[in-house]
């Protein structure tokens, strides 16, 4: 690649990082507006000092603290749940031998076909019939595995030499141990990966526990953050507050785990 190109290249990235970003730094900038100057016209860019009251205002508005706790539950429990399971099916696809393991392969992976809509109505009518509304077995039970981290935990397991676990066995190691002490250490970029992807998926959830959830002890951020707007329709610097503090979490997540995240991506991507 020439320098001219180069450029270009460098030039569009930050184009897009610009319009990508722009917004997230707009709504900071809301939230930390008065009323009068969210209003003024022509608008203001940039906030002329800190207005930390439509913080205040929406704790005192709606129970965030709570959302954000729930949500962090949540996610971490699926997180760790979908790991677990992810690592030890594709262990058992990438390391044992039995009878039916390509059919029963292909038929997980065919399930990443199946919307998640087509099946929330059932789950839906399961969980209520287990009474577990309202309640966190109702949030992370159903997601506690995931056919596309068994996948992406198999690909990268493939890659891995079939000797190291002969050469186990005759040591005395059996699977499990082999499985927590061996490869769990040697696969920490992919974990890495499967666990942030997880946790930003699991953290912006909204359909699902819109349907399971009616108290606001039980609801999470995605949920609870309507209240706000519900609340105070013309209040836009109190919800963008209430945003903010949303997003924040994740967004922290995400950039000190986007290297982790694109190096588990690409773990595993050339074997077959």
């Amino acid at each position: 690649m020439n320098k001219v190109n180069r450029i270009l290249l460098y030039a569009a990235n930050i184009m897009f990082a610009v319009i990508a970003v722009a917004p997230l730094i707009y709504a900071l900038f809301i939230s930390l507006m008065p009323p009068q100057q969210i209003f003024a016209f022509p608008p203001k860019l940039m906030p002329k000092s800190f207005y930390i009251q439509n913080y205040i205002d929406a704790l005192n508005t709606a129970p965030i603290l709570k959302f954000i706790s729930n949500s962090f539950i949540v996610s971490l429990l699926v997180t760790l749940g979908q790991v677990i399971t992810s690592c030890m099916a594709a262990f058992a696809f990438s390391f044992f031998n039995f009878k039916g393991k390509n059919i029963l392969f292909v038929l997980m992976l065919a399930t990443m076909m199946i919307p998640a809509e087509a099946t929330m109505i059932s789950n839906y009518l399961t969980v209520g019939s287990l009474g577990w509304l309202d309640s966190y077995k109702a949030l992370v039970v159903p997601y506690l595995s995931s056919a596309m981290g068994i996948f992406m935990m198999r690909q990268y397991y493939l890659t891995l030499p079939k000797e190291l676990y002969e050469a186990a066995k005759i040591d005395g190691c059996n699977s499990l141990r082999f499985l927590i002490s061996i490869i769990m250490p040697m696969s920490k970029p992919v974990v890495g990966s499967l666990g942030i992807y997880t946790f930003l998926v699991t953290w912006n959830q909204y359909l699902w526990p819109l349907l399971v959830t009616s108290k606001d002890s039980s609801r999470t951020v995605q949920i609870g953050i309507s209240m706000l707007q519900f609340s105070e329709n013309q209040s836009f610097g109190l919800i963008m507050a209430g945003i903010v503090m949303v997003l924040l979490p994740s967004i922290l997540i995400f950039i000190f785990g986007q290297k982790q995240l694109v190096e588990g991506m690409t773990s595993g991507a050339v074997k077959g």
